[in-house]
């Protein structure tokens, strides 16, 4: 569900680059790790996100573990993912988000 709603947070701030993009969550990576010391987190194409549950959950060094912090866990990794996606930086995503503060 947290990924199913960030998704859908960014299409309606994206919705032109993100209209033909499909969100995925898989068990793990396919095939080869990049190294031994480094396990990816999400898989980027054109047209698709594939978000890895196992090294999300288990991976993450979260301060707190509670149903908040995994959620911001789950929400960085799709935003960097996205971010990866176009070409931004994930902080640029919503600029006006945080305008408030």
């Amino acid at each position: 569900m947290t990924v199913s709603s960030t998704a859908e947070y960014l299409r309606s701030v994206w919705p032109n680059e993100l209209a033909n993009v499909s969100f995925e969550v898989a068990t793990m990576p396919f095939g080869q790790f990049g190294s031994p010391d480094h396990v990816d987190r999400w898989s980027v194409t054109k047209t698709r996100v594939i978000l890895f549950r196992l090294p999300i959950e288990r991976m993450s060094h979260l301060h707190r573990d509670d149903e908040v912090h995994r959620r911001l866990a789950i929400e960085s990794c799709v935003f960097r993912a996205v971010a990866e996606l176009l070409g931004k930086d994930p902080w640029d995503l919503a600029p006006d988000r945080f305008g408030h503060f």
